[in-house]
């Protein structure tokens, strides 16, 4: 596949407006309940009763409030709007502070735990919230949930993030994201996403201590969750690093060397960005390497004996795009730049819904969709494919503008 700028820059607009946010504007919207559906199926069959989470409804309005600085269209503020209220009147703890992690189909609290990945992705989405519209209230949030996380989910003595607490901050045995996940004391999983709402937040809030803390995050990741040769995600840790998994995740490796340039970029500091550049390098190297198959698609993960499943996840193959383009923008490297352009093909062929919109959820080994997978859930959502777009748009169109 060898696309011209132009080419490319169509299709993402086309994908982007007409079949991601499209979808989600038209089939999600919970006109009985308020908010947005919490499951619907590949057939577009809503699942009854379907709890909310606090993931979902905050990658939403991500999504929303960054189309609506994208393009300034008003049917975008309206969704972010819906989910910025959403998000206020039903997963606040106006007792203890911070977010739910999961609601009923009535907005009733059902997981009241305080899942640092969970505030870390309402720092990040009300941080966007604010970029778009200059809402002051929804900075006001951002940074006072930032100083919650920082009080009870931060390690002094280790450093990093606790994954969980109570939903009173207390110390709670119930710590992992999923059922696929260790239950363990530390994740990358939880880094890489504070990491990102750190990020996002130090684009509209100047603040030294938020500065500082970002510094140190990238520090330990780049000392702790990174191996030693620079390659890949280490994914589960006690609360002293020692590393609990000997698992790897092409597609958090590709998608944390992009975030973690873009973190060092938005400090500022030189000495830093070089090393995490070359640290970026190497880790899409390694996926270059190791994960991607003849047909241009991502694995999702691997162990010591080989692959660990043959599907291929939506989201690894969205990562890959901007991870993979970022590699070629740091080294002019054309295969970084080919292996861009095969991932988005692949999404293309494979994973985008002709039919009903959007992405299917993974296509197994022979390259068929899962029937089974979810169009929208708690994990389903929005934010890896529309932001796929919106940096590669970014990107290219740096591009075509001469610069």
């Amino acid at each position: 596949m060898n696309l011209s700028t132009e080419d490319w820059l169509s299709q993402l607009e086309q994908e982007l407006k007409n079949n991601i946010l499209g979808f989600w504007m038209k089939h999600t919207i919970d006109e009985q309940h308020g908010g947005f559906v919490g499951e619907i199926d590949n057939q577009l069959n809503t699942a009854p009763g379907a709890e909310k989470s606090l993931v979902l409804n905050a990658r939403i309005l991500w999504t929303f409030a960054s189309a609506y600085r994208f393009y300034g269209h008003a049917e975008y503020l309206t969704i972010a709007e819906r989910a910025y209220a959403y998000l206020l009147e039903h997963f606040t703890d106006e007792v203890n502070g911070g977010w739910f992690w999961m609601v009923d189909i009535n907005g009733k609290p059902t997981q009241p735990k305080k899942q640092i990945y969970g505030q870390a992705f309402v720092i990040y989405a009300l941080a966007e919230f604010y970029h778009a519209t200059g809402r002051q209230e929804a900075l006001d949030e951002a940074v006072k949930l930032f100083h919650l996380v920082e009080k009870y989910g931060y390690d002094p003595l280790y450093k990093g993030y606790v994954e969980a607490l109570s939903r009173d901050w207390q110390m709670t045995d119930e710590l992992s994201l999923s059922d696929k996940d260790m239950n363990e004391k530390k994740s990358m999983n939880t880094h890489l996403h504070v990491l990102e709402a750190y990020t996002g937040l130090c684009r509209v809030w100047k603040s030294e201590e938020l500065r500082a803390k970002l510094a140190e995050l990238i520090e330990t990741m780049l000392s702790h969750i990174i191996d030693d040769e620079g390659r890949h995600f280490h994914l589960f840790f006690d609360e002293q690093w020692n590393v609990k998994s000997d698992h790897v995740s092409y597609g958090h490796d590709i998608e944390g060397s992009w975030l973690l340039v873009e973190a060092a970029e938005t400090l500022g500091d030189e000495a830093l960005l070089h090393r995490v550049q070359q640290t970026a390098i190497s880790m899409a190297e390694a996926v270059l390497a190791e994960g991607i198959d003849r047909d241009g698609g991502i694995w999702n993960e691997a162990g010591p004996d080989g692959l660990l499943n043959k599907d291929k996840d939506w989201w690894p193959q969205a990562e890959a795009v901007v991870g993979f383009y970022n590699a070629y923008q740091l080294t002019g490297d054309a295969r970084f730049q080919s292996a861009a352009q095969a991932s988005w093909a692949f999404i293309a062929q494979y994973l985008v819904d002709p039919k009903f919109g959007e992405w299917y959820w993974a296509v197994d080994e022979q390259l068929r969709p899962l029937a089974d997978a979810p169009k929208v859930s708690a994990w389903k959502c929005p934010y890896h494919n529309s932001r796929a777009c919106f940096e590669m748009i970014e990107r290219l169109s740096f591009i075509t503008k001469g610069n």
